[in-house]
């Protein structure tokens, strides 16, 4: 327990430091895309990875936020209005998402799921007067908690740093909690929780609710990020990313999710700087992933750890041949 203690101390403090040792704005920036990113990652492995309900239009989802968020602040609303509003139409519209997908499984889940998401992509296309079509919506300024600016990129990084530790937080509590045991027993056996009195579909629909809540989160910092949203931020790709994101590191795993969006958004944003065929390098970095580490970055490391320790760890214990007299 000690040794899982000073893990946790040193990645907080590492976190905590990083405006210190990485240098340059641009770096910082990166850091706090891979915090946003990590939140919507967490949220699509809560269906994904602990409930084993995989969805490809969660993009949609991250997109009402964000859209939300500009919306209304563009109508002349404040923050905590935008905020609030994004949060509410997130959640409202992950109800109706899990109502219409959870009439089925695996494929069929997939594909209704799917479906969905291109849909709220075409209206972020189509409904110019409330999205700006291509041309988006552009936000000027982000809110102040506190009476403490988030302008500079230092300080919107200790703002989703902050807004990052405590969806963490949630999640772990969800993990342990008898839902989230719940959740895992319908990923494994549905048939036998719902022989012992169970209600899957209820308990289906309250992992959706808690993973439409982080996607929103993470869609509303997005839009502060960026300053604007446009139909690229919903298509397919980015729903398909964040579920690369969710395999590379792990599914079913607290960690995974969080390494996996490190992964995907540093080759995206800065390896993408050095190799003009970056996607390509993805592609491969997951293929060899799932060749190597079929369950993830994240368990994998840890399985390799323990058999380096059973192999190098006693090495130097004679071995037993017999009874003694």
């Amino acid at each position: 327990m000690s040794g899982r203690l000073f893990f946790y101390a040193a990645a907080l403090a590492a976190l905590l430091t990083v405006p210190y040792w990485i240098h340059g704005d641009y770096y910082v920036n990166v850091s706090s895309q891979i915090l946003f990113y990590a939140i919507f990652a967490m949220g699509l492995n809560i269906i994904a990875g602990y409930g084993g309900l995989v969805s490809l239009g969660h993009a949609g989802l991250f997109g009402i936020a964000a859209y939300s968020t500009g919306y209304v602040l563009q109508a002349g609303f404040g923050h905590p209005l935008a905020i609030l509003t994004a949060l509410v139409l997130g959640l409202a519209s992950m109800a109706v998402y899990a109502v219409l997908s959870l009439r089925t499984t695996g494929i069929g889940f997939i594909m209704i799921t799917l479906a969905l998401g291109e849909i709220i992509w075409g209206l972020c296309y189509r409904w110019i007067s409330i999205t700006g079509g291509d041309n988006g919506i552009n936000l000027h300024g982000r809110p102040h908690p506190f009476g403490l600016s988030v302008d500079s990129p230092t300080a919107f990084y200790y703002a989703t740093l902050a807004v990052f530790v405590a969806a963490l937080a949630s999640v772990a509590l969800f993990v342990r909690s008898p839902l989230g045991a719940a959740l895992m027993g319908t990923r494994d056996q549905p048939r036998r929780m719902n022989a012992l009195g169970f209600h899957v579909w209820a308990i289906r629909f309250w992992a959706c609710m808690f993973s439409g809540l982080l996607t929103a989160i993470a869609g509303i910092l997005f839009v502060y990020y960026t300053q604007f949203i446009s139909p690229q931020a919903v298509d397919l790709t980015s729903s398909a990313e964040v579920l690369l994101m969710v395999i590379a590191g792990g599914a079913g795993t607290l960690f995974g999710p969080i390494v996996g969006a490190a992964l995907v958004v540093t080759v995206k944003s800065v390896v993408s700087g050095f190799i003009e065929r970056w996607n390509m390098l993805l592609g491969a970095i997951f293929v060899t992933i799932v060749i190597l580490m079929p369950e993830g970055l994240v368990p994998g490391t840890a399985r390799l750890w323990r058999l380096g320790v059973r192999k190098f760890g006693g090495a130097g214990k004679p071995a037993v041949t017999g009874a003694e007299p």
